[in-house]
Formats: C-alpha cells, structure tokens, sequence
C-alpha cells in the first residue's frame, strides 16, 4: 500500500539539528474500503471453507486477517492544535499537521506533540490524581508551590517564582534535540530565574532604578528574551514570562521589614520637614507685608523656632511666649 509523500528536503539543519518537515499521509477514509474489505475477505474465507467442506479455502483467511491487523495500525488521527511526528526504521519521515483522519506505512511510529500553549510555574509541583482500577477519581491531585530561594545582587536571600507561557514551533527539534522537552523548559525555565534574579537588587538604592520589586516588566522581558534564546534550539517558543511571586526569606524578613518602615518614616519626615519651612517662610512673608509685627532677629529666630516645633511636633506642642522681659 501507499504510505504518503514527505518533501524531498532534508530535514537536518546545517549545524546538525533536525527541522521540522511536513509530511502529506494518506486518507484514512479512502483507505477505509480497503481495510473493510480485507476483513470481509477473512471472514468470507472461513465461512465459505465452512459451508463447502473445503479447507484449503481457509488459508485465504490467514493473509487477509494479517493485512488487515496491520492496515489498522496505519492508521492515526490529527486533533486541532495536535500533530503527530512520524518515525520509520529510525529514520525522521515528517511531521503531520493536518486535522483528520490519516493512514500512513504501519511499521511507521507515531509520536504525538501537543501544539497548544502551555503555562510552567517555576517551583510548582502537581501530584497525580489517585484512581481506582476502573479509571474512577478517588482524589483529586493537589498543587503545591515552592518558590525558587536565591541571593540578589545586594546576596540578600530571596524567594522568587515566575509564570512561564510556552509553546512547540518545531516538533522536529522538540523530540530529537532534547530529552523530555517539558522537563527541558522546566529546568531551564528555573535556572534562567536564578540567573536573572542574582542580576537585580531587590529594592534598588537609586530612586528610579531598575530592581525586582519595582521593575517587574522589565524583568520579566529579559526573562523572556533569555529564555528564548535557550529554548529556542529545542524547537519551543516563550510567549510571555512574568514574576508571580517575590518576597525575602523568612530568615531576613522581619529585619528588611524594620528597614523598609524606617525608610518610610525617614522619608515622611523629609516631607513634613520640608511643608513646615515653607509655611513658616509664607507666616513671615505675610506678617511682613502686612505690617503686623516687626521683629527683631532674635524674635524672628524664636517665631521660627516656634512654628516649626508646632508643625513638626508629632504631639501637642507649647510654644515659648516672650514676655519681653
């Protein structure tokens, strides 16, 4: 029988990797008629050697029964966003995309790659379901996460996770470029983080600088373009990668957190510090140029004294009154 034609393109790449090729497999459904009638051919065999008392008329059965046993290993179907890699002797005969019913050579292995885009958290793990023998879910499987513990640029401990989106480009490089392509993305997937995340304080000291918590597109385009260019050779495409999680290790939590309230506080009382000169620069210019009072520079040095002790004050302030004594 036929097998299909694949094109006459080798499907080695000049520097030794294997390129993906189409691969054109014959109807399934005109192959259909042939199969149907290799088993009426069987079964006619031995009920006409039956029926007339003649053996040999049986042996007719054996060919048939074989080719038709065989014709419906040749046969495979191609769902959406599905294809199947087919393997002769060894030999890489193409890739089939085509949604359908298919027949190809029997001897032919078909190796199914999922073209669909998949999503990878780093340090996520997934226990199987548990199923009794009759494929009945007993329990659910469960979904845990264990985010990736590494030192930023400062060699502060953090504890960093990353959402990974992905797809197959080539099926070919996917299959016999790497082992296990999904563990492939996986591992590289966390040691591109490690990486990256070594690279970046996790708050920057600089304002307006690039850092971890601050610049998370930022630093999820160069995880992307990153993994890109590691995945690339393995026949997988990143679509988008992006930090889903990002915290400091729980053994220097609370002291970063002691730090990070005193910078707040610091910077909150720069603030107020600068509003209250600014009223009290306002205060003088106005009761100069109303001509409410006129001091003199020990007056005025005291008047300042005591409006900022009144706007800085966190509690109720009592201003000095001069007697002028």
């Amino acid at each position: 029988m036929p097998t299909g034609s694949p094109q006459t393109t080798s499907p080695i790449a000049p520097d030794g990797q294997f390129k993906e090729r189409p691969f054109a497999p014959l109807s399934g459904w005109l192959l259909l008629p042939v199969t149907l009638g290799l088993a009426a051919l069987a079964v006619g065999s031995v009920m006409t050697a039956v029926r007339r008392g003649e053996p040999p008329v049986a042996l007719l059965a054996l060919p048939a029964g074989v080719l038709f046993f065989l014709s419906l290993v040749g046969y495979f179907v191609v769902g959406p966003n599905d294809s199947r890699t087919l393997v002769l002797f060894g030999h890489y005969r193409g890739t089939v995309r085509k949604i359908g019913l298919h027949w190809t050579n029997p001897f032919t292995s078909k190796k199914r790659v999922s073209l669909r885009v998949r999503t990878f958290e780093t340090g996520s793990q997934q226990t199987a379901a548990l199923k009794d023998p009759t494929g009945k879910v007993l329990q659910e499987g469960t979904r845990s996460r264990h985010p990736l513990k590494v030192n930023d640029l400062d060699g502060n401990p953090i504890e960093i996770a990353a959402v990974v989106v992905w797809r197959v480009i080539d099926t070919a490089e996917a299959l016999f470029s790497v082992d296990e392509y999904e563990k492939y993305v996986e591992i590289q997937s966390e040691a591109a983080l490690r990486n990256l995340a070594s690279q970046y304080h996790y708050d920057s000291p600089e304002p307006g600088a690039v850092s971890l918590r601050g610049s998370t597109d930022h630093v999820g385009q160069r995880l992307k373009e990153e993994l890109d260019g590691r995945l690339r050779g393995a026949g997988v495409e990143v679509l988008e990668s992006r930090i889903s999680s990002l915290s400091y290790a729980a053994e220097i939590a609370a002291a970063m957190l002691q730090r990070q309230q005193a910078s707040a506080v610091v910077a909150a009382r720069q603030k107020i510090v600068e509003g209250a000169v600014g009223m009290v620069e306002l205060a003088m210019e106005q009761i100069h140029a109303k001509k409410l009072a006129d001091f003199t520079p020990e007056q005025k040095a005291e008047m300042v004294t005591n409006l900022l002790v009144v706007l800085v004050s966190e509690r109720g302030a009592q201003p000095v009154v001069s007697t002028g004594q």
